[in-house]
C-alpha cells in the first residue's frame, strides 16, 4: 500500500471513529456558555476534557428562558441525536419572575422531547438570591425535584453547590462564576452524570 493509501485510511478510521462516538447534549444558559469567562475554562469543556470517548456539545445560550429552549430544542436534538441531554434551564425564568408553572410544563416537555428521540436526560437545578422573597424562590428550587421525579431523569439538586454563598468566587455581576470555579461546578454535574455513562 502507498504512502499516500496509508493516510487516507488513516484519515478515514479516524473520522468514523469520531462520527461514532456517542453524543453528550449540554443545553442551558450563560451558566453553561461560559458567559464573562474564555470558552475552553467553561465547565463544559472541562467535561469535555474527562469524557475523550464522547462528543461533548455545548448548545447553551446567554439568556435562555425555558421558553426560548423549547423552542429551540428539537432542532438540537434532531441535528445531534445526543445519547444524554444536560438541561441546565430555568435560572432566567426565576431571575424574571416569571411564572412558575409555565417553567415547571417547559421543563417537562424539554424532557419527554429528549426522551422520545432516545436519549436520557439529566436536569440541572438551580436556586435563587434570597432577595426573590423565600415564597418565590422556595417555589423555584422545588419545580427541579418535581420535575426529575415526575419525568423520573436524574437531577443535580444545584449546579453552583458548594460555592453559591462565597462572592469571591463570582464575576463582577454577582451572578456568574468566574473561571476558577469552573472545575466545581463541572464536579458537582458529574456527580449524577457518570451513573448516566454506566447505563446501557
Amino acid at each position: 500500500m502507498s504512502m499516500r493509501m496509508k493516510v487516507f485510511s488513516l484519515l478515514f478510521l479516524a473520522s468514523g471513529a469520531a462520527a461514532a462516538a456517542p453524543t453528550i447534549l449540554v443545553f442551558g444558559d450563560s451558566l453553561s456558555a461560559a458567559y464573562g469567562i474564555p470558552r475552553e475554562s467553561g465547565w463544559v469543556n472541562l467535561l469535555q476534557k474527562r469524557l475523550p470517548g464522547y462528543q461533548v456539545v455545548n448548545a447553551s445560550v446567554s439568556g435562555e428562558t425555558t421558553a426560548g429552549g423549547l423552542t429551540r430544542l428539537p432542532g438540537v436534538l434532531a441535528a445531534h441525536r445526543p445519547r444524554i441531554t444536560i438541561l441546565e434551564l430555568g435560572a432566567n425564568d426565576g431571575l424574571r419572575g416569571l411564572p412558575l408553572a409555565a417553567a415547571t410544563h417547559n421543563l417537562e416537555t424539554m424532557v419527554d422531547l429528549a426522551k422520545r428521540q432516545g436519549g436520557k436526560v439529566l436536569l440541572v437545578g438551580m436556586r435563587l438570591p434570597t432577595n426573590y422573597g423565600p415564597a418565590y424562590a422556595g417555589k423555584f428550587q422545588a419545580l427541579f425535584g418535581e420535575v426529575a421525579r415526575a419525568r423520573k431523569v436524574r437531577l443535580v439538586p444545584f449546579l453552583l453547590s458548594g460555592m453559591a454563598e462565597q462572592r469571591e468566587h463570582f464575576q463582577a455581576d454577582g451572578l456568574h462564576p468566574d473561571a476558577e470555579t469552573q472545575p466545581q461546578l463541572m464536579e458537582n454535574v458529574w456527580h449524577e452524570l457518570k451513573p448516566l455513562l454506566k447505563e446501557k
